[in-house]
């Protein structure tokens, strides 16, 4: 494992932009419920509250199709470092803003980076990591942001009693901080060797195999030219076929990822993950429950505890069946919730509040209601929330992976930026409305990944194109688990090919 130290570090480093994305959702989340935002803002509410939280997301849709334009001509390294930089400047904004107008832009710009490094950021850590680790290390991109989250949220926490503008504009000035810090620290990290080997850049990108998959950078190990010759083959064959972009991403036996890239990142913002995050202390003050801000704590730490077993054992449990039981679970948390609101809920008394029904008189039910959002977090940070990162950039080809993991990542910033602008004014008719129509989301998601999503865990890159090779048609992926078996078999021989190297070198 020695070797896998410089991956490792380099990653975590790299998960900086999740971070970014985990302050920026509690920056806001804890402050809108204080009366120092309240009374600056003048009490948003409804769609004016949903235009303010959606600007973020709508940055960030605005920033992975910047990512898909310039993610393979700037190199990945380039793409975080810009958005860091617009990290910064969105940071300033917010800090400075006099109004609902100069916030808004604020967001936007702060979205627009995590956009960026959304969309690269996974893709550089699958291209630098070996595929017996791959999940783990692109995992921590959720890590960072759960983190961020539960950081940030303390952040705010503690300003929340300053009895001044500092109680928002502080959180706002400290999230500038790690921007800074990715900025910097990025120049002494690599370029992807896959960017570097698609560039023609072939010394360079064995030079940084050498360097990630080896403790004493040896460029002559039998493992690492065997990589090497895996990349270099993979992209001359690529570009023998002469293919135009469109052409590619349509193609028969392309187009089947692209969706699945694509349906991936969508689908993980239809579990209702995002609407927890955001309006999490609405949900909780509707159902009769006092002091509201321990319990964020409770479900942001939550979020913290169950990436760490996605992280560990994501490579051996597969992609698969974690996106397929992880919707189901998720649905029924929200099918009971609903139940809930629908049975013991009723017409909010008080008027110009966020939320327009309400459980009163209950306590039982509330914490009921509150168990099973806990529950309902715990799993999609155990399954959707890392496994996305993973697999919408896994299954891409390395020709068309940025672009089209970048519009990926776009379409799931507008349903973000959709489900942040709309579920203020839901949540002002029917809560109960908002979980059911997720809840059924989940069950559609589930459906969809089991007939379309194959296994791809612990194989490489260059595997994985032979998995989709033969254009199948998407019900036929009712077979993967047999396909998966019979690579199971072949990875295994692999491995005893590699371990016959490691003694016979020559």
């Amino acid at each position: 494992m020695v070797h896998f130290l410089n991956i490792y570090t380099i990653s975590l480093f790299a998960s900086i932009g999740g971070l970014l994305f985990g302050f920026e959702i509690s920056s806001l989340s804890g402050i809108i419920e204080t009366d120092q935002y309240r009374q600056y803002y003048g009490n948003p509410l409804g769609t004016r509250q949903g235009g303010i939280t959606s600007a973020f997301p709508a940055g960030s849709a605005v920033g992975a199709l910047l990512a898909a334009l310039l993610g393979d001509w700037l190199s990945r390294k380039a793409i975080i470092q810009a958005g860091a930089v617009l990290w910064c400047v969105g940071s300033t904004l917010q800090v400075s803003s006099n109004g609902v107008g100069m916030l808004v832009v604020g967001r936007v710009l702060s979205g627009t980076c995590v956009g960026l490094t959304s969309a690269m950021v996974p893709i550089y850590q699958s291209e630098i990591a070996p595929r017996k680790i791959r999940g783990r290390i692109v995992s921590l991109q959720q890590l960072a942001s759960t983190v961020g989250i539960l950081v940030m949220y303390g952040i705010q926490f503690g300003c929340s009693f300053i009895p001044s503008q500092a109680a928002f504009r502080l959180p706002w000035a400290i999230q500038a901080i790690p921007g800074i810090i990715l900025f910097i620290g990025f120049f002494w990290f690599p370029f992807s060797p896959r960017w570097l080997a698609k560039k023609e850049r072939w010394d360079e990108s064995l030079t940084v195999l050498a360097f990630l998959r080896t403790p004493d950078c040896d460029v002559n190990s039998p493992l690492v030219l065997a990589e090497y010759r895996e990349i270099e083959d993979q992209i001359r064959l690529e570009r023998e076929s002469g293919s135009k972009l469109f052409k590619e991403i349509s193609s028969q036996r392309t187009r089947r990822r692209v969706f699945l890239s694509i349906a991936v990142q969508v689908c993980n913002q239809l579990t209702g993950a995002a609407f927890l995050d955001y309006y999490i202390l609405y949900i909780y003050q509707s159902v009769g429950i006092a002091n509201v801000k321990p319990l964020a704590f409770i479900q942001y730490s939550i979020k913290v505890i169950m990436t760490f077993p996605a992280i560990l054992w994501s490579d051996k449990w597969g992609r698969r069946p974690m996106l397929i039981i992880g919707a189901i679970c998720i649905g029924i948390c929200f099918f009971v919730v609903t139940g809930l609101y629908n049975e013991y809920g009723e017409p909010n008394p008080v008027l110009n509040q966020p939320y327009t029904w309400v459980i009163i008189g209950h306590p039982s039910v509330g914490h009921t209601v509150q168990a099973f959002l806990y529950l309902s977090i715990g799993v999609f940070n155990l399954t959707w929330g890392p496994i996305t990162w993973i697999y919408s950039a896994e299954i891409v080809p390395l020709r068309i992976r940025a672009r089209v993991v970048s519009f990926a990542i776009s379409c799931r910033w507008a349903i973000n930026c959709a489900i942040g602008f709309a579920i203020p004014a839901l949540f002002r008719l029917e809560a109960w409305s908002a979980f059911l129509i997720f809840g059924i989301l989940n069950v559609g998601s589930s459906v969809l990944m089991f007939f379309t999503a194959p296994e791809t865990k612990q194989r490489t890159l260059e595997e994985i194109d032979e998995i989709f090779e033969h254009g199948r048609p998407l019900w036929m992926s009712l077979f993967a688990w047999e396909e998966s078996n019979m690579l199971e078999m072949a990875a295994h021989d692999i491995e005893m090919a590699e371990l016959t190297l490691r003694r016979c070198p020559t």
